[in-house]
């Protein structure tokens, strides 16, 4: 609770986590586990190659991929908290929305930081009060739960349809194949 974990400790060992657990190794993680083009073996694979240095020593895989959702989840263990934001919050699509509010309450521009820890990140993050973002995140959640949209909500949302909206992922097959059918 007081401490930011840097290592993880699995089979009897302490293994590092990749860069210290910095908030871009978390990003890069959970973009392999929304790359539609990955299999799940393939997203496990590359989710402990990402961010386990010493990946090739770990023989339990899947008791390191929980170890790596818990440190997600900024040591919860349950899971409820990035399956309830995942729903709503894209953090590639989101991450230029994202920015801004993070760093007015980190005090500084974060991507030119050389370190910051995702638990940090994370703080930070759930501290983010009134910007553009949470007018985003506010807006799909009323989409999501079929609410009515607020007239001020309607002229934002038709007037940025393209950050709002999340955009489908759709892996190349399947891509091909709705490029041929749409003659692309």
């Amino acid at each position: 609770m007081y401490n930011l974990p840097t290592k993880i400790s699995l089979e009897g060992r302490e293994y590092e986590i990749r860069n210290k657990g910095d908030y871009r190794v978390v990003l890069d993680v959970i973009a392999a586990l929304n790359d539609v083009n990955l299999s799940d073996g393939e997203k496990a694979v590359a989710v402990l190659i990402i961010f386990y240095p010493q990946y090739a020593e770990i023989s339990d895989a899947q008791t390191a991929l929980n170890e790596v959702m818990s440190f997600i989840n900024c040591g919860e263990t349950d899971g409820t908290e990035t399956g309830r934001r995942s729903r709503l919050i894209d953090f590639e699509q989101d991450f230029q929305l994202i920015v801004a509010p993070v760093n007015k309450v980190i005090g500084c521009e974060i991507r030119a930081l050389e370190y910051l820890h995702w638990w940090t990140f994370m703080s930070a993050f759930h501290e983010v009060g009134e910007c553009s973002f949470a007018q985003v995140v506010e807006i799909r959640k009323k989409q999501a739960k079929g609410k009515k949209l607020e007239t001020w909500e309607r002229e934002f949302y038709n007037d940025n349809k393209s950050v709002v909206d999340l955009k489908k992922r759709v892996n190349d097959k399947d891509k091909a194949i709705i490029d041929r059918v749409m003659g692309g």
